[in-house]
């Protein structure tokens, strides 16, 4: 079969990675795709956001599948045009996928179906989102209701920090129109994880978790990035955690979207922070998140082609989905300057000696004659196995010092917490 994967970072490389893996895959292309997934896929030159684009091109070039990587294009509505094209899609429909689009709505949703959460109120307006936090204090998180690349999520420790939030997003707009509403919630304490769920809509199957690391320096200091690296599994994670987190989580989120009259089907992330109180639900992602991709599907042993297929045909439930038992892990390798300004264009060296200790996928790279040159904040997930946490660790960090660039850094604690919990 020919499959499009829609994308061009890390995650959408790790999708390539393992779906060239099936038997049943004759060809891939991306659209728009990096140097590295242009080592296993053809990449087309259009936009993720371009769905009429991407629609003629899977016509023309009759496309079996289409696996999308991103969110933009979810609420774009491009599974719902691909589908009333006929065209097969994996990827959550329009009115799904808006349980990422909108904070506000997943709240709702949670509210309304008993789904464990931060208390929060909504603000359409400035002064009286202003005038919360100085009713509150802190600390507080302010949260920009749209789509924010990952960024629009302020942990206010002060409430200076609080109120400064409140004016760069309603104000300043510095996310643009996501910030016209903003959702204000309580601080959870605890540890987070992330966990990605398999679902046709109604079967839930969850992945492996993970454990993303946000903050952009070592000891989760500085601010809030896409993600400096994750690992699979998160010890904090334990199986009694999973089964309360499967019952009273996973399957009400999608129970209730379907009685919504938002049928799920694709991949849902939830970012859960695991209180004393139990499990609660941070966000939710209409996608596979990134970077927990790299390192959950690096762990994956069941072909994704045919879970992908039993997804499409409502047949999850009879779908066997194994995992390698040992953990993986993946450091990203960033530009300086990121999550700011960062120049681009910087010729990267060592890629081949990294690749032989580690799966090195590509997050923002592009070829330029035969040299591969940096195009992103995010240019490297250098992601390893091991036989327990600390080998995964160590093989990830040996194939991270083969690699260079000008202004390349990355951290260098990633996965202490599960070394602590050990």
């Amino acid at each position: 079969m020919k499959i499009l994967v829609v994308g061009g970072g890390g995650r959408e490389h790790a999708l390539v990675w393992k779906l060239a893996q099936s038997p049943k895959v004759s060809k891939i292309y991306a659209a728009p795709g990096n140097a590295g997934i242009g080592q296993l896929a053809q990449c087309v030159d259009i936009a993720v956001d371009d769905v009429s684009g991407l629609l003629a091109f899977a016509q023309t070039n009759k496309i079996d599948l289409t696996v999308v990587g991103p969110e933009a294009p979810l609420m774009a509505g491009l599974a719902d045009e691909f589908e009333a094209a006929g065209l097969k899609v994996f990827g959550a429909k329009k009115a799904a996928a808006a349980v990422e689009g909108s904070k506000i709505l997943a709240k709702e949703l949670m509210a309304k179906y008993n789904i464990s959460t931060a208390k929060y109120a909504a603000f359409t307006d400035a002064a009286a989102a202003k005038a919360y936090v100085e009713e509150l204090g802190a600390p507080l998180v302010v949260k920009a209701d749209g789509l924010a690349a990952g960024k629009g999520v302020i942990v206010a420790m002060d409430k200076q920090t609080a109120l400064q939030a409140v004016e760069d997003m309603m104000q300043s707009k510095v996310f643009g129109e996501a910030g016209n509403q903003i959702v204000i919630e309580e601080y959870l304490e605890g540890e987070e994880v992330s966990i990605l769920a398999f679902t046709d809509g109604y079967t839930v199957v969850p992945m492996e978790s993970a454990q993303d690391h946000k903050r952009v320096f070592d000891g989760d200091q500085g601010p809030n990035t896409g993600g400096m690296g994750a690992y699979s599994p998160a010890p904090v994670y334990t199986p009694a955690i999973a089964k309360v987190v499967q019952k009273s989580i996973l399957q009400p989120t999608i129970d209730g979207l379907r009685q919504e009259g938002r049928l799920y089907q694709g991949v849902i992330y939830a970012g859960l922070m695991l209180t004393a109180n139990g499990p609660k639900v941070l966000e939710y992602n209409a996608r596979f998140g990134d970077p927990e991709t790299q390192p959950v599907l690096l762990r994956l042993a069941t072909d994704l082609v045919d879970i992908i297929e039993a997804i499409l045909s409502g047949t999850l439930q009879n779908q066997k989905i194994e995992w390698l038992s040992q953990p993986a892990v993946c450091v990203v390798v960033a530009s300086d300057g990121y999550p700011g300004a960062y120049k681009k264009g910087m010729p990267i060296f060592g890629l081949v000696e990294a690749a032989k200790i580690a799966t090195v996928f590509h997050a923002g790279t592009k070829q330029k004659d035969q040299a591969i040159l940096t195009s992103g904040g995010r240019v490297l997930g250098v992601t390893a196995l091991g036989d327990d946490i600390q080998k995964a660790i160590d093989n990830a960090y040996a194939a991270t010092a083969k690699i260079s660039f000008q202004g390349a850094f990355y951290r260098k604690d990633i996965g202490h917490r599960a070394l602590a919990k050990k």
